[in-house]
């Protein structure tokens, strides 16, 4: 790939997520690159995933769709993974102020929160996808793995050679590779990125979903995140691991495990979670078919409970310590945004350390037909955005006109996909997620 390796860059290609996690942009020059600001109609922020118009808080339609502008760091552009081209992230400004629709906006805020304690975020982001490939009547259908297991690599896993186009593309766009391997069920793999500081982390899932899309298209592969493309196989979900680092560099969870006893912002950070539990199922499950995955007895973040070194729980703390200590968040799924969840779950985090919350009993039983706790996500995505829309304490700190901006857009996509069977609702969101 030896495009990638170029000095000669010829164009910059501009990139945001909105609340779908769709990656909206531009190709501009070089010279235009160079100005560090962009302009985009705001409306961006008022249509559904198949473009239905949407009167949307903030979205601009029914004020004659103004312009936003992305501001980016000129001389902070990545590598990208076309020829000739570079990568530019930024946030979004609407009339010269932070526009309150932008998720990475959001982002800011929550590590600013978090900040203001002398706490530094990092997150460290596993995802899972399945792989499509043509049938010979041209739809998509099982990338065929008939030698794959779970913890599988190599040929027998992945005949094309995918895991390697998708690692090298990666090592050359400068984002980091924890590890890749097959998953339980085929053809899903576990692809997991490097911790870093949380806004370097949801940045890297951006670029690193849309790459490896891209480039398994032109292959003539589809790799899909849906939350649950087939009923009868496990569904792929979306792990934050979240620590927080102090003054001195020093992980503020590293004792807590080995000590027996978790420190005060370990317990509140786990209360919080779980406190805000089945709002956060709207931003961080955000589409109908996310709700297939979440099940009891599923691994997949269902229940309001926690545990340590337990995977059917939905707040995993790590067995690690030192450096690698960590609690994981199970529940979410790749059609969320990056910076929309993980902006969600710092400031419900830090909610519950505000207030001194209990987490209560760690999780001891199966998790599988026993549980500590009857709380779970919401049934479906209609019940998770009015419980979203109920939360005022987690909207108001996430964002209250991205709460409703998001809400409204997701209220009609309901509309539009529930008369839809389970294959319909797969054909709908197939091509975007």
């Amino acid at each position: 790939m030896t495009s990638h390796s170029s000095t000669s860059f010829e164009r910059a290609r501009l990139l945001f997520a909105d609340q779908l996690n769709l990656a909206r942009g531009k190709y501009v020059p070089m010279t235009e690159a160079a100005k560090g600001h962009a302009r985009f109609c705001v409306g961006t922020y008022a249509v559904t995933y198949d473009k239905t118009l949407v009167a949307a808080p903030g979205g601009g339609l029914l004020d004659g769709l103004p312009d936003m502008e992305m501001l980016f760091d000129p001389d902070g552009l990545r590598p990208g993974w076309e020829a000739g081209t570079r990568i530019a992230l930024g946030t979004l400004q609407f009339k010269g102020e932070p526009f309150p629709l932008c998720g990475r906006g959001a982002l800011l805020r929550a590590i600013a929160a978090w900040r203001a304690r002398g706490l530094e975020p990092m997150v460290g982001i596993e995802m899972e996808a399945y792989v499509f490939q043509r049938d010979a009547q041209g739809q998509w259908v099982p990338y065929d793995t008939p030698g794959a297991f779970v913890y599988g690599t190599g040929p027998f896993t992945d005949p094309a050679g995918l895991v390697d186009t998708i690692w090298e593309a990666a090592h050359a766009c400068g984002i980091p590779i924890e590890s890749m391997n097959a998953e339980y069920d085929a053809p899903q793999f576990e692809l997991t990125l490097r911790f870093a500081d949380a806004l370097k982390a949801a940045d890297d899932a951006f670029l690193f979903r849309q790459m490896a899309r891209e480039l398994l298209l032109r292959k003539g592969y589809l790799l899909s995140f849906l939350p649950k493309p087939f009923a009868d196989k496990s569904g792929s979900g979306l792990h934050f691991n979240i620590s927080f680092r102090d003054a001195s560099g020093a992980n503020v969870f590293a004792d807590d495990v080995a000590s027996g006893t978790l420190s005060p912002v370990m317990r509140g950070a786990i209360a919080g979670l779980l406190h805000h539990h089945e709002a956060l199922a709207a931003i961080l499950a955000p589409i109908s078919q996310s709700y297939a995955r979440l099940q009891p007895a599923s691994l997949s973040g269902y229940w309001a409970n926690w545990g340590i070194d337990h995977r059917s729980v939905t707040v995993r703390v790590s067995a690690e310590t030192g450096a690698a200590a960590r609690i994981e968040h199970r529940m979410a799924d790749c059609a969320a945004s990056p910076y929309f969840a993980i902006a969600a779950l710092l400031q419900a985090a830090l909610k519950g350390v505000e207030a001194g919350l209990d987490p209560g009993a760690p999780e001891t039983d199966d998790g599988l037909e026993v549980t500590n706790t009857d709380r779970h996500t919401p049934h479906d995505l209609g019940a998770a955005l009015d419980a979203l829309e109920a939360d005022t304490v987690l909207t108001e700190a996430v964002g209250a006109e991205l709460i409703a901006n998001f809400i409204a857009i997701k209220r009609e996509e309901l509309r539009i996909v529930s008369p839809r069977d389970a294959a319909g609702h797969t054909a709908y969101y197939l091509p975007y997620i």
